[in-house]
């Protein structure tokens, strides 16, 4: 029994440095999605050097996370650090469309593949929120660049027609996707044409003011 008393020690202790990466590479995950969340907030009240500080951040407890977890992959694919790569993906590519930038590759960001296409996905959802508040504010012509951004990403995205398995879900975020340029799309020809008639009723109005002096 001596003998499985060491045994169990060993075991014990392997155990307990599994639980501890866990907890601490959890936590870190829990900070970065949340750190993501506030960078995109900020994105949308355009306050682009805060959200680009806030994503550095997340970035770095993302990084301290996989360090922690690699040495045990269950713990690596169990499925909170995909989640926090995803959000954090999705935080960097809004970024980049917004301010009109390169996308950034999967390796430049150090993420995984499943996490960066089901995080590009999201982004061009999300997208839609920023096109509305484009809309609200009049800039047609910028609200139509980012939808055409939008449809480049979906376009490619219907194309890796993979198991779920595989992709991380990703049919259901292109599928989401799919319903959310369908709504942005009517909103923009709603608000171009309500704009083109009151250009029309305006130089209308100003031709007969003309006429009546």
């Amino acid at each position: 029994m001596n003998h499985w008393s060491a045994i169990a020690e060993q075991l014990r202790q392997q155990m307990e440095a599994r639980h501890q990466a866990r907890e601490t590479g959890l936590q870190a995950c829990r900070l970065a999605t949340q750190l993501c969340a506030r960078a995109i907030r900020s994105l949308h009240r355009r306050e682009f050097d805060t959200c680009r500080e806030l994503l550095s951040q997340a970035h770095a407890e993302i990084g301290r996370a996989r360090e922690l977890l690699r040495p045990f992959p269950d713990l690596y694919y169990s499925g909170f650090l995909h989640d926090a790569e995803k959000e954090y993906v999705e935080g960097e590519m809004l970024y980049a469309i917004v301010l009109g930038d390169a996308l950034p590759e999967p390796e430049e960001l150090g993420v995984e593949i499943p996490a960066y296409l089901n995080g590009i996905a999201e982004a061009a959802s999300e997208c839609r929120r920023y096109v509305l508040d484009l809309l609200r504010a009049g800039e047609i012509a910028h609200a139509e660049t980012l939808l055409s951004v939008m449809d480049e990403i979906y376009d490619e995205l219907v194309t890796f027609d993979y198991p779920d398995a595989i992709t991380g879900g990703l049919r259901r975020a292109t599928d989401a996707l799919r319903a959310v340029l369908e709504r942005t799309r009517a909103d923009l020809t709603l608000t171009a044409t309500q704009k083109q008639l009151e250009n029309t009723l305006a130089s209308v109005y100003q031709a007969l003011q003309e006429y009546a002096k």
